[in-house]
C-alpha cells in the first residue's frame, strides 16, 4: 500500500510507519449497540486495515466467511482487518497491534459497557503511545429503546456522554421519535452542543466517524480530484499531547455517497490562495460551526505562520499538527454533516481569509 512521503525529519527510521496510529474509543452500555458498530467497521473499511481491540470477539460473533485465521486473542480478517481481544492490560494490546509486521491504519477500541471512556482515552493521551498513536475520536452509543432517565444519575453514563465527540442514539426504531427528541434534550442538557446522529441497527456513514482518508471523501460526493498528501506532523492543541503519524492513501472507497446524501448528509469543499487569519479561524471554530458537523480535516494557511498546518475536526475535538509546505500555500478544507448551509458557511470561511 503506498505511503505518503516521508518527510525530511528521517530521525524515526524503521518505526515510522507505526507513528501516530489514529484511535476510535467506542463506549457505551451493555447493548446499546457496539457490537453491531464494530462489525459494521470490521466489514466496510474497504481498503484500510483497521484493528479493534475488543474484550471477548465471540461476542462480536465475526462472520465465518471473513475469518482467515485465529490465534489466542487475534482473529486475522480476509479484508486485512484484526479484531484483539484485551486480556489483562489495554496497553499490551495496543503494543501487540503495534509490533504486527502489517501496518494498520486504524485502531477501534472498544470499552466494557460499565467503563469511563476517561481511562481509556488517557492511556492514548498520558502515556508513551502518545507518540504513537493519535486519539481521533471518542464515539458514544446510547440505546434510545433501555436508557431510562435514572441512568442520567449514573457517573459512567454521564461520563460517556460528557467525553463522547459524537453520539449515536441508537435502535431509533424501536421508540417513538418523541422519545427520542426527549433523550437527545437530556443528553443536551449534560453537553449543549453534542454532536449527535441518530442511528438504526448502528448504521452510520463510516465517513462521519472515522476520520482516515477524510481527504477521499470528495469523492464520496462529488469533486475532488486532487492528491492531497498526509506528511509527518506535530500538535499543539486542545488535548495537549503530541502526535507524529503517517497516513496512506486508501482508494478503493465504495459508494457512500448514496448513503450519505439520503440522510442529508453532505460535503464541503473549500479552497482559497489566501491565508486564513488565525483569530478569525479559532473564532469561526469556537462559535460559528454548527453542531450538525460531524467531521471536518484540511491543510490550513495561517497569515500569522510559515508552517503547513493539517486540521482534524471529530465532534468538538480538533487538532491542528504542523509540517512544511511542499508546494505554494493554499487552503484546503472538507467539511461533513447534516442539513449544511453551504453557503452561509463559504462565507463565514471567507469572513476568515486575511482580507
Amino acid at each position: 500500500m503506498p505511503t505518503a512521503p516521508v518527510p525530511s525529519d528521517q530521525s524515526q527510521g524503521v518505526d515510522a510507519p507505526k507513528h501516530g496510529l489514529p484511535v476510535t474509543i467506542i463506549t457505551g452500555f451493555l447493548g446499546s449497540g457496539k457490537t453491531t458498530l464494530l462489525n459494521h467497521i470490521l466489514t466496510n473499511q474497504q481498503g484500510l486495515k483497521t484493528a479493534v481491540l475488543v474484550n471477548e470477539f465471540g461476542e462480536i460473533g465475526i462472520d465465518n466467511d471473513l475469518i482467515v485465521s485465529t490465534e489466542d486473542n487475534m482473529v486475522a480478517l480476509s479484508n486485512g482487518c484484526i479484531c484483539c481481544t484485551i486480556n489483562n492490560d489495554l496497553m499490551d494490546a495496543v503494543y501487540q497491534v503495534l509490533e504486527r509486521p502489517e501496518n494498520v491504519d486504524y485502531l477501534v477500541v472498544e470499552t466494557t459497557g460499565l467503563a469511563d471512556p476517561l481511562p481509556v482515552a488517557m492511556t492514548f493521551l498520558g502515556t508513551e503511545l502518545r507518540d504513537m498513536t493519535r486519539l481521533d475520536s471518542i464515539i458514544t452509543l446510547v440505546d434510545c429503546e433501555n436508557y431510562s432517565v435514572d441512568l442520567f444519575n449514573s457517573q459512567t453514563a454521564y461520563s460517556q456522554i460528557a467525553y463522547g465527540d459524537i453520539i449515536l442514539l441508537n435502535k431509533t426504531d424501536l421508540v417513538d421519535e418523541a422519545d427520542v427528541d426527549l433523550l437527545e434534550s437530556k443528553i443536551r442538557d449534560i453537553k449543549s452542543d453534542a454532536r449527535i446522529l441518530r442511528t438504526v441497527r448502528s448504521q452510520v456513514p463510516l465517513p462521519l466517524i472515522l476520520s482516515v482518508g477524510l481527504f477521499e471523501s470528495d469523492r464520496y460526493f462529488k469533486d475532488s480530484d486532487h492528491d492531497h498528501h498526509h506528511d509527518h506532523h506535530h500538535d499543539h492543541h486542545h488535548d495537549h499531547h503530541h502526535d507524529h503519524h503517517h497516513d496512506h492513501h486508501h482508494h478503493d472507497h465504495h459508494d457512500h455517497q448514496n448513503h450519505l446524501e439520503v440522510d442529508g448528509f453532505s460535503s464541503l469543499s473549500f479552497e482559497s490562495k489566501q491565508p486564513f487569519d488565525l483569530r478569525k479561524f479559532q473564532y469561526f471554530l469556537d462559535n460559528q460551526l454548527p453542531s450538525t458537523i460531524f467531521r471536518a480535516k484540511g491543510i490550513l494557511w495561517f497569515k500569522e505562520s510559515s508552517q503547513r498546518h493539517i486540521f482534524h475536526l471529530s465532534g468538538k475535538r480538533f487538532a491542528i499538527d504542523d509540517d512544511e509546505w511542499k508546494t505554494e500555500p493554499k487552503n484546503q478544507l472538507v467539511l461533513i454533516g447534516q442539513n449544511l448551509d453551504s453557503e452561509k458557511l463559504r462565507s463565514q470561511l471567507n469572513e476568515c481569509l486575511t482580507q
